[in-house]
């Protein structure tokens, strides 16, 4: 999958920008600029060639010019899209971002449930484990501890759960289905790397909000008091706040592209840096509103867990708010690691797949990525020349 020419590193040091897409006939290892229109070597239509309107309701153009569904302006007629897989081959919109990643889901289920089922499981026991052992035993810093004891398993299951799913999603793309063996193979090579990048990208948030309350936190630490000084400092470490989510959405396709291209981790942050670049804010609120989908779905799955929970550990919570224990009864930590593991079961191959889409959509929309897809994926109108075949069709646009 990874050595088919459609997920290559382009070679050149920049792709082109969003509204330049090379030739069908041209490599995808070199993307260039597109070919101006030739529109003197395109006969001018006869009539009934190329859907000219003809006298029935369906033929005639619409408002503005605006053909019928599946027509361009004035009936001409314009191909559809190839969809060998869960996304047609072109630049995508929010909405078919979100379908493509349900559609991975629901026609992959057995490898994308099973894979995340058991990240899950591993995720959740550890978690169960660290819980059951403290048992309040540290008064108020025990949700701390259980935080510093699990999160470096959530940044391994996170590093596992991105290599592997990212190979799934990959061959979704094409139409091609890949057992949980499959996905294995394919990304155990990478998954040093990819545990690597994952800590790198995990620091760079907390690391900028650390070096940027650094000044506050020392300042009060010395016992100086002056309210001004304290709160420019404390504005200053604030500030850091949007820096942390621009390094966010700045690297984040860095995880893919280090998958699909099987590129160095450095090589992935600057290949992610180019793909985002012009594209922060369109990728940013798909991202956050992935963010708050996997959100919501989670809450939706817990809330039974939690009543249950609550009515399991009844006496447990009145003895928490009347004698300040701060200890949590066995059946209400068991049922919490139920909920969290069907929970992100169902989340992470969505968030992964969400991922893995908009690299391939910004990529699509750089560097004309569609038309190696659609060879890769055995289209017979692709073979050799793509678009260039289609009478009266620019090949550098779509």
């Amino acid at each position: 999958m990874t050595d088919t020419p459609g997920w290559a590193s382009p070679s050149s040091s920049e792709p082109p920008r969003d509204g330049a897409r090379p030739p069908a006939d041209a490599p995808a290892a070199a993307p260039g600029p597109s070919a101006p229109p030739q529109t003197s070597s395109v006969p001018a239509p006869r009539p009934g060639q190329y859907g000219q309107p003809a006298e029935q309701g369906w033929g005639r153009p619409g408002p503005h010019g605006q053909g019928p569904y599946g027509q361009g302006p004035y009936g001409w007629n314009v191909p559809p899209s190839p969809t060998p897989g869960v996304i047609p081959l072109r630049p995508l919109g929010v909405g078919e971002l979100l379908d493509g990643s349900v559609a991975t889901i629901r026609r992959h289920w057995r490898t994308a449930l099973s894979l995340s089922l058991g990240m899950a499981v591993v995720q959740q026991a550890v978690a169960l484990l660290a819980n059951l052992l403290v048992k309040g035993k540290t008064g108020q810093a025990t949700q701390f501890l259980n935080l510093m004891v699990t999160l470096p398993l959530t940044a391994l299951v996170g590093a596992l759960a991105t290599a592997l799913l990212t190979m799934v999603v990959s061959r979704a793309v094409l139409g091609q289905s890949a057992t949980a063996g499959d996905a294995w193979r394919d990304a155990r090579p990478r998954l040093l790397s990819v545990l690597g990048l994952t800590v790198i990208t995990l620091a760079m948030f907390p690391g900028v909000l650390l070096l940027g309350f650094a000044p506050f936190f020392g300042y009060t630490m010395a016992g100086a008091n002056e309210p001004a000084t304290t709160a420019l400092l404390a504005l200053v470490g604030l500030l850091t706040f949007p820096v942390g989510f621009w390094l966010w959405i700045r690297f984040s396709l860095a995880a893919p592209a280090l998958m699909l291209e099987k590129q160095g981790v450095m090589t992935a942050l600057s290949r992610s840096r180019r793909l985002v670049r012009g594209s922060w804010w369109r990728i940013f609120g798909i991202s956050l509103l992935g963010v708050v989908l996997t959100f919501i779905v989670s809450m939706i799955i817990a809330i039974p867990f939690r009543i249950v929970a609550m009515l399991l550990g009844f006496s447990d919570f009145q003895r928490q708010v009347l004698d300040g224990a701060a200890d949590t009864s066995t059946a209400t930590l068991v049922t919490t690691a139920i909920a969290g593991i069907i929970a992100a079961t169902v989340t992470i191959p969505f968030k992964a797949a969400l991922d893995v889409l908009i690299y391939v959509d910004q990529r699509i929309r750089r560097e004309a990525l569609d038309i190696e897809l659609a060879r890769a994926a055995g289209l017979p109108e692709y073979g050799g020349t793509g678009w260039s075949d289609q009478p009266g069709q620019d090949p550098a646009r779509r």
